[in-house]
Parts: C-alpha cells; structure tokens; sequence
C-alpha cells in the first residue's frame, strides 16, 4: 500500500532545506511497517553534529538537511552552532524505494565515511578528494528502508562528502531527494526553535542597536540595511510615510521595521517624522510624471503577467487576493510621480537588501508596468502646503533619537542608544522589544512578535550567542531560497527548473554572476519571463546552493582542454557522424538547425554554467532528470554508445569529448556541416 505524505515546510522545521510545501510519496510494504512509521514523516534526513576541538563537552547540533552531502571549507564552522574546526556528523532516517531492489553506493570525501542501510554496513571509506570504490549490491526493501550514516572531518583541507547509489544495471546517481526522509523529534524541533530565534535577530536587524561586541566579520546578513534616507523626499509621499511610520504591520504583515511611536501622539509623531523626511531631497530635477494610455496599461499588464509578478504580489486590482502575497494597492500612494519606474529598474538603488527583484527592465518596460500598477492602486491624495519648519525640526528630532538611523543611512547625527547585547541577559529578553503587550509610556520599538517568535528569540538569548557571528553559507542559501521566494517560480513554471538542484547543476561562480545580474545572455531565450537580479545576495548564495550539494564554494580548476579530444567532440555534436547535436542547439553563433517550437540552449555555454558531473549524468541519462525532457537518450544503462566507430562506443569518452569541445566556449569552431550566421 502507499500513501501520499504533504509536508509544509516553515523555517522552524527545516531551515537548511529548499523550503516550501511538497508531496513525498511514501510506499509501505504492510500493515505494520505503516504502524513502524511516525505519521509526521519529514523531507530530508536528521543530521546530529558534534564539534572535535575543545575540552569535554562539546558542542553540539541538530537539523535537517536535504541529502546526504555536505562541504564545509577548513577553518570554516559546519553549523552556526558548532565552533569551527573538526566535527562529526551523523545522519538518520528512510531511504524509499517504489520496488523491492538492489543497489549499490558510492562516496566521493575527503574524510572518514560510514553507512548503514536497515542495520547492515554497506559502505565504508576514507578519502582525500576521490571517489570510493562502489560497494557492494544491497536489496532494499520496498517502502522505507532505514538508513544511517557518519562522517567525520579530515585533519587537513576542506571537509566534504557526497554519496550517490547505483541501481543494479544502471549509472551512478545522487540519491534522489524525495527518496529521503526522516521523523521529526524534540531535539530537532529544539534546534530548529534556537534557528528561527538567530534567523530573526538577523532579519529584524537587532544587532543594528544592540551592536556592542557583535562584529560582522564574515557575516554578510549583519550588513542587512533598510532603505536609505538621502533625499527620500523626492521618492516618497508624506502621507504614506506618515501612515507606515505609525503601524508598519499594519501596512504589510510581513514587515520587519517596529512601531515606534505609542500612546496618544504617535500619530502626530509619525506625521513629524515623516514631514521631516519629505524634506530631504536634493535640487536634481525630479522624475517625470508618466501619461498614463490604454496601451501603455495594456502592455504593463502583459510585462506583470510574463514576469510572473504575481509570484509575490497580489494583482493591485484586487482580483484573486491572497494573504500569502503582498499587495500593490498602495504603490500610487507610496512613490512621488515618476518614481515608481526608477524603483522598478533599480529596487536595490538606495536599499541594497531589497527582496523586490531586479528584471534588468528598460526605460519603456518600466514606464508601462508602473503605468499599469498606478491605474489599478488607490490614488495619492497628498496635499502641498506651507512648509511647517516647527514639524520639520521635531520630527528631525524624533529620527535622531528613537533608533531610525541605527538601519536607515542619512548623514544626520545619531542620538538613540541601546543596551550592548552582552548586557541583556537571557530574562531581560521579555521586555523591551520582545514584550507581549507593550507597557504605558513604553519608548521602546514594539516588533508585534507572535508568541512562537519571542519564545524563540528568548530560546536563542539563553544558548550561544556566538552563532551570530558564524557564517554557513549553506544555511544562508536555505533562508534565502524561502525569502526571496523562490520556489514559486522554480519548479511550478514550465521552464523553471526546481531550486533543489540547481546547487548540484550549476556551477557557484555562474550562480553568483547571475544572480548579480551580470550574464549577459539568456540562457532560456525562448521564455518570456526572465531571472531576476539579487545583487547583494548573490554571491553567498551561489556558494550556499553549491555546498547543499556537497561542492565546493569555488569550483575547482580542470586540466588544460585536450585539443584532440576537443575535435572528436566537435564532431559528435554535428550531424555528420556525431548526435545531431546541431539540430536543437545552437553553437556559439551558429544556430539549431531544424524547427522546433523551442531551441535547446547554447552549447557554447555550457561548460560555464555546468558542474561537470550534471553535465555527465544528464547526457547518459536525461529523463531520469527531468521526465519531461524533449532530449533524447543516447546510451543504454550500461553506459555504450550507438556510435562505435568513436572510442568503440564508450559513452564516458565520448561524454568527455564533447565536455572538452564546450570547454572551448566562445570559441568553439563550427560543428562540420555548419556555417555561423552572418
């Protein structure tokens, strides 16, 4: 019998995971292996990780992880929990099979391995950088078969493993994702609270005013910043400041920034601040207002459609409103007339940690998208009037002393003070900020932090604090991916690929330069929608995505292109006497040959972009990959190729043939029978 598992996935539960809500399907043989299995069966396997430096006892941690891999560089911390320096790490839970089978595993490491699979050892190894022998053939029983593994750090170099299995008469392959599982317990869900307390210290930006001791060092998040002050005014309304400085919850669920202003003058306090904010422009000619056309709505409606804008937003009309989505009914309110498409070009120009995307649009696409935004929100309503320099000094003063420039920038001095985080003791954290209800003439910022939430602020205040200054990319590039949202575009729109793999496709430093925005060519032309740009975020996530997979951070240099081999590829990705290649993708400027409703991608860019183990298994095999691929399969199981005039037919050198022949890139010499276009 079998039964379909749906598991949502929050930051809590499982913050190293690509987090989101998936099916996991979960066969079980009889009766009683289904009374065997705890009904909160969860994605991903139990990880318990325990430090080797220092004097008994050590630390240790708990969490989730995705898959049986892992990269943590020398000197480098495996959690933010755990010191840096040598670890072990010990992971448990179900390996899942839809048939009764046999298959046999492999690890790549440099360290020390050992696994088990329903109490019987399969593998053991111990490796410097290469791949294990394979072990030998287990049978793996249909339904969940229980699985443990340990893997300890080596003396020298980074630590890293990545296991993969091998069905019998079949190819090596990382295990697949939704073959693994475990269940949830106390200690996990524990780690998992202390998790969501660091992740919103981080994100709430408090070390911003209790700073004292803690340094950014190699920390990118404690950078995170708020959006900048200098000349405001030329950006936004008053009125709408005025409204978000009282209630910023109010205005948007999901925002970060406190209430500041209590009691019976916030209002006229917020209004202050935010007359004196509206002030700050500079004398540089303003942004034009924007005719607004039925064209121009039109095409500003197609451009939200084709972006998939309604990913994150809910359509400003109101039409099929979600809460999960954040509302556009205010933009008009928000940005002073023209702003609205500078915004829209550049959402990180003065707000480098910006979530909202960068589509890299041109001054005409974001004229019709804020044109078509703007016809459907509510209308400004501001009003121009004497200016009231009494309001204008107040409210200056307001911002100078109630924590404003701890996170908005503006060259202004600083008056507000807060309490160094090394002296807020564990039970002073259910005061101040992270007080429930806030107290008569309280002056402190009031987050509205659900119950869950100061439990786990107060939960993290009482363990190591120096997980703050601790960086894992991996568990950064989790939080990004559910953050930044991700998943609902990856995986769910035809063409996106699921973020899950993509550390395990693509290379880190292609990710970083994508995400940076600074690709310049698309590798999927034939989509509409195109990959937004996360310039701040970029680069750590590209290593975090990579290390999720068991690579490293920078992908290691390959030996100089084998020329030869390099033509012997050249001419198996032609039509004559090669794959036909040629006939859905292009190379370099010469184009695909025959018609097809959609091109296959450049192969002159493939090797940048591609870890060279994808690129292996995808040619050997890419349906099992992705099912609905159009590619065809070349080689049987065994690994041969129909060509056997080349290499007598072994799919691994001809693979590496034209691996070499890609290496080329942008100079990659036309495939024979071809002509570049002119």
């Amino acid at each position: 019998m079998a039964r379909i598992v749906t598991v949502a996935f929050g930051r809590e539960i499982a913050p190293f995971l690509a987090l989101g809500a998936f099916a996991v399907f979960i066969p079980f043989s009889n009766a009683a292996d289904t009374q065997s299995i705890d009904r909160r069966i969860t994605p991903g396997l139990r990880v318990s990780f325990e430090s080797l430096e220092g004097s008994e006892p050590r630390a240790q941690d708990v969490a989730a992880l995705p898959n049986l891999c892992l990269y943590v560089p020398a000197g480098s911390p495996a959690t933010s929990f755990i010191p840096s320096g040598r670890f072990t790490a010990s992971w448990r839970g179900f390996v899942s099979v839809d048939l009764r089978s046999d298959y046999r595993f492999q690890a790549e490491l440099n360290g020390e391995f050992k696994m088990e699979v329903n109490g019987v050892v399969v593998l053991e190894a111990t490796g410097t950088g290469a791949a294990s022998s394979p072990s030998r053939f287990i049978r793996l029983n249909k339904g969940t078969n229980l699985v443990t593994a340990t893997f300890r750090s080596p003396p020298r170099g980074d630590a890293f493993v990545r296991v993969e299995w091998m069905p019998k008469g079949g190819l090596s392959t990382p295990i697949p994702l939704s073959a693994l599982s475990h269940q949830p317990d106390e200690e996990l869900e524990r780690t998992a609270r202390l998790r969501l307390g660091r992740a919103l210290f981080i994100e709430h930006r408090c070390g911003k005013c209790h700073s004292a001791g803690v340094q950014t060092g190699n920390q990118p998040e404690l950078e995170l910043d708020a959006p900048s002050f200098q000349d405001i005014g030329a950006r936004r309304n008053s009125r709408w400041m005025a409204q978000w400085i009282l209630d910023p919850k109010g205005q948007r669920a999901s925002a970060h920034m406190p209430k500041l202003f209590h009691g019976p003058n916030a209002l006229k306090d917020a209004e202050a601040a935010a007359t004196f904010l509206v002030s700050l422009k500079s004398a540089s000619t303003p942004a034009p207002a924007i005719e607004a056309s039925a064209g121009q709505i039109d095409a500003g409606k197609q451009l939200f459609d084709a972006l998939h804008c309604a990913a994150c937003h809910n359509d400003p009309d109101g039409a099929e409103a979600s809460a999960e989505r954040i509302s556009l009914k205010h933009v008009a309110q928000k940005f002073r007339p023209g702003h609205l498409a500078l915004f829209l070009k550049n959402p990180a120009a003065h707000y480098a940690w910006s979530r909202m995307p960068n589509f890299k649009l041109d001054d005409e696409e974001a004229r019709h998208l804020a044109v078509f935004l703007a016809a459907r929100a509510d209308q400004a309503t501001e009003k121009i009037g004497t200016i009231d320099t009494a309001a204008i000094e107040r409210g200056k003063k307001l911002v100078q002393t109630t924590g404003c420039l701890n996170c908005h920038s503006l060259k202004l001095e600083n008056q507000f003070a807060a309490k160094p985080l090394a002296d807020l003791p564990a039970p002073r954290w259910s005061q101040g900020c992270l007080a429930s209800v806030l107290a008569e003439n309280s002056k402190a910022p009031f987050f509205a932090f659900e119950s869950t939430e100061r439990e786990a602020l107060q939960g993290f205040a009482a363990g190591d604090r120096a997980a703050l200054m601790r960086f894992v990319p991996a568990e950064f590039a989790a939080r990004q991916i559910s953050g930044l949202k991700c998943q609902e575009c990856h995986g769910k729109i035809d063409g996106f690929p699921p973020v899950e793999i993509l550390g395990g496709k693509l290379k880190p430093e292609w990710i970083t330069d994508f995400l940076a925005g600074k690709v310049s060519y698309k590798p999927r032309p034939w989509l509409s929608a195109r990959m937004p740009a996360f310039a701040a975020q970029a680069e750590a996530l590209g290593h975090g995505m990579a290390m999720l997979h068991g690579y490293a951070p920078k992908t290691s240099p390959e030996p100089p292109i084998d020329a030869e081999a390099a033509k012997i590829g050249q001419k198996l990705v032609s039509a004559d006497g090669g794959f036909s290649c040629v006939a859905c993708h292009a190379v370099g400027k010469v184009g695909a040959n025959l018609v097809f409703d959609s091109a296959g991608i450049n192969l002159a860019y493939a090797a940048e972009r591609l870890q060279r183990p994808y690129f292996v298994r995808w040619l050997f095999n890419p349906l099992s990959i992705e099912p609905s691929s159009k590619m065809p399969v070349y080689f049987d199981e065994t690994g041969r190729s129909p060509l056997t005039d080349v290499f007598e037919g072994d799919g691994a050198k001809q693979i590496d043939a034209i691996w070499q022949y890609l290496r080329l890139g942008d100079k990659m010499p036309p495939p024979p029978g071809t002509e570049p276009a002119p």
